[in-house]
Order: structure tokens, then sequence, then C-alpha cells
């Protein structure tokens, strides 16, 4: 059997996307995203814990990010997770966990409607799709009798 490597996320950014650019001039933005789950602890009493993930994003993606989304917005990511290491400046060995946005979908009413204003030629292929597999499941909802 094969693997999977695939997480997706919903949560808001901790702050605005920082974008920067490669030697080829390809965009890549770094996001730090904070998801929450509520819970009952053992004397009955709600309680808030939250996770914070690191999020990359490359080229059309990155740019998207930068453009349509800031601290607090909320947002879908899936994509890998990877890990990757680098010497700091001291010669030591740095790790790093992350997701590899290869999708994103703007999920407050802000992002939503940016959507509607981007237009076709903007979205992500992954926008795109979604969108798509929602008109299409609409669709599909009509006909059935239940």
């Amino acid at each position: 059997m094969g693997s999977l490597n695939k997480a997706m996320i919903i949560g808001r950014l901790g702050a605005d996307p920082e974008v920067r650019y490669t030697q080829n001039n390809t965009a890549v933005a770094n996001m730090s995203v904070a998801t929450s789950d509520r819970y009952k602890d053992g004397n009955g009493e709600w309680q808030e814990r939250t996770e914070w993930h690191r999020v990359v994003a490359w080229g059309r993606l990155a740019e998207v990010c930068q453009q349509y989304l800031k601290k607090g917005s909320q947002v879908y990511f899936e994509g890998p997770i990877q890990t990757r290491s680098w010497e700091d400046k001291e010669g030591q060995k740095q790790y790093t966990t992350e997701i590899k946005a290869l999708g994103m979908q703007m999920l407050d009413s802000r992002g939503a409607d940016q959507n509607e204003n981007m237009g076709d030629s903007s979205q992500s292929g992954s926008q795109a799709k979604t969108e798509t597999a929602h008109s299409e499941v609409s669709d599909v909802d009509d006909d059935l009798p239940f």
C-alpha cells in the first residue's frame, strides 16, 4: 500500500504573510496559522487549546496570499507536511516542520468578497477547483428526492 502526506487546516493568520523572492524571482510566503480546539477538563469547565502551524506557499499562490490575506484572516490550507533544515549564523543545524500549501481558500467575509472580485484569471487552481466542486455538489443536491 502507498502512503499519504496531506494536511488540511482551517485557522486564523497570526500575522500578515511574510513574502520574499528567491534568486529566480519566485515568491515565497511564510505564514503562521492558529487552530483552536475546545474541550471540557476534568472539572467540567471549558478549556481552549491553540496550536500554531507554519505554512509556506510558493509562486502565484504566495502572491495571492500576500495580496488578500492579513493578520486575523480565516483561511483553509492544504498540502503536504515537510521538514527542512539549514545552518544558522553560528553554524548550528536548525530544523522546521511546515505545511507546504498547494491549495488555499479564504473563509472570512472579507475573503469571500475578494474571491468574487478576483475573477478567474487571478484565482489559484485550487480555488477554481473548489468553487467548481461546490457548484457541482449543489446541482446534485437539487436532484435528490430526500
